[in-house]
């Protein structure tokens, strides 16, 4: 896979009970107030250690508010050499509204 895809929160419900890694890249506040249960908060400071750490062959779905953001920052990280990256249509928004049972609060749930 040479570039991310853009996929829908089903889809992304599917990949995140194969094990697929969910990153959060809205900022700190909004991650704290909601997120996607089980993701991780990916920032500028936070980048470069989650890279040198992640496995960059397993799967990977990016998520911000409403989708336009994580397409980005999914391009940069196929660029980083991730091999299975998804952005999520939607952004957390969407995924609030299809999956309110798999949002959590807090630092990292």
């Amino acid at each position: 896979m040479s570039e991310f895809k853009r996929i829908s929160p089903e889809q992304a419900q599917a990949l995140r009970e194969q094990g697929a890694v969910v990153v959060d890249i809205r900022d700190p506040q909004s991650f704290a107030l909601g997120h996607i249960a089980n993701s991780q908060h990916l920032d500028n400071h936070s980048l470069v250690d989650f890279i040198a750490k992640a496995d960059l062959d397993a799967p990977l779905i990016v998520s911000c508010y409403h989708g336009n953001s994580s397409q980005s920052a999914a391009a940069y990280l196929i660029g980083q050499g991730f091999t299975e990256v998804y952005s999520l249509d939607g952004g957390f928004e969407l995924w609030r509204a299809t999956y309110p049972q798999e949002t959590a609060q807090g630092g990292d749930e």
